[in-house]
């Protein structure tokens, strides 16, 4: 049976506990809107959903954003729901303009959210049940040589297996010292190491660069060069001694299968609030499986909102590696949320309450 759904925002600006360093700049702050979905008629009942632009990435990172939200949730309010999973995101596809990926997700997970009774499950799971725990990342955010080193530390400390550092905005010589050091204790059956250029090498040096970074026996690097340039990108992922993943490159992309094809990369990075959604997500991991072409998901700086629908629905995928999902802990001012991270993992201890908006 349809129905109708209410929907309003909430807008939140987070605060990094530290200044987040990119290739493309630092990042000290970002704004975030929770979008809640109810039935008139039972208020007390709330879906939750989070729309997310990253600055200078995402599609619909715009200056009249706000406004867009507004004027989309005002339209959505007035249309008659499915009532199972796949209708609703299918509508949702259909009424939502694929340059409002952050958008789609947040009302996606919403309405979900309250068709499940507003108890923050988004999709059936056994990570939302508390009996599976996902394999995430450790992230070692860009910085100067110490600063790294002291992440470093922290997340081995922590138990992580998996390492994932940020490269390319302190010297090339420094980043190589401290891939040695974490190697010069564990190897690469104990740790896993992947780093992230972020589109920060010159097409010029970045074979040389992929050289010197893979004597440390890498798993992957994502993003290389920038993205857009698909005839050099193809080259590397074909020369290339390391695993290349593209991440930003999917961004944008209409034509998946074309872009699959046309580079041949070796992984791919799914970021959902970036690509517009759940199902846009489930395309690209099965035209990427049917390639060969490995894959893995992770969250795009939301707040515990976005990353507790990102979470559920690797999950729901089946996802095997670690996940880049332990961005939970960034700010200072995020949702309280039974998403917790131990020993390299993140799951759902539903013993604890969610902290929600008002």
């Amino acid at each position: 049976m349809s129905s109708k759904i209410t929907f309003a925002y909430l807008k939140r600006t987070l605060v990094f506990k530290f200044d987040a360093g990119t290739s493309r700049g630092v990042l000290k702050t970002k704004d975030v809107f929770w979008i809640k979905a109810f039935i008139t008629s039972h208020p007390d009942v709330i879906g939750w959903g989070e729309a997310a632009p990253l600055v200078k990435l995402s599609l619909d990172d715009r200056p009249d954003f706000e406004q867009v939200l507004q004027k989309i949730l005002s339209e959505m309010s007035q249309v008659n729901w499915e009532a199972d999973e796949m209708p609703i995101l299918k509508q949702l596809e259909s009424l939502i303009p694929y340059v409002l990926p952050s958008i789609r997700f947040g009302l996606e997970t919403a309405i979900l959210d309250l068709k499940n009774g507003g108890r923050k499950k988004v999709l059936g799971s056994g990570f939302y049940q508390g009996k599976k725990a996902i394999p995430i990342n450790g992230l070692i955010w860009m910085g100067d040589k110490d600063f790294m080193l002291k992440q470093i530390n922290e997340k081995l400390a922590q138990g992580f297996d998996c390492i994932k550092m940020k490269i390319g905005a302190i010297d090339f010589q420094q980043e190589l010292d401290l891939l040695a050091y974490i190697r010069s204790r564990f190897s690469k059956d104990q740790i896993t190491l992947r780093v992230d250029a972020n589109g920060a090498f010159s097409e010029k040096d970045a074979l040389d660069k992929l050289y010197e970074l893979a004597k440390f026996e890498l798993h992957s690097i994502e993003q290389p060069i920038a993205a857009g340039n698909w005839k050099s990108m193809k080259q590397l992922c074909a020369a290339t001694p390391l695993a290349i993943a593209l991440d930003e490159e999917l961004i944008g992309v209409k034509n998946k299968g074309a872009l699959l094809d046309e580079i041949q990369p070796q992984h791919i990075i799914l970021k959902p609030t970036l690509l517009g959604g759940i199902l846009e997500t489930r395309e690209w991991i099965a035209l990427a499986e049917a390639r060969k072409i490995g894959w893995w998901m992770t969250s795009a700086l939301e707040s515990n909102i976005g990353l507790n629908a990102i979470a559920q629905l690797a999950d729901s995928l089946e996802a095997s590696i670690p996940q880049g999902l332990g961005t939970g802990k960034l700010y200072s001012n995020n949702l309280e949320s039974p998403l917790k991270i131990g020993s390299g993992k993140i799951h759902y201890d539903s013993s604890i309450a969610w902290d929600l908006p008002t």
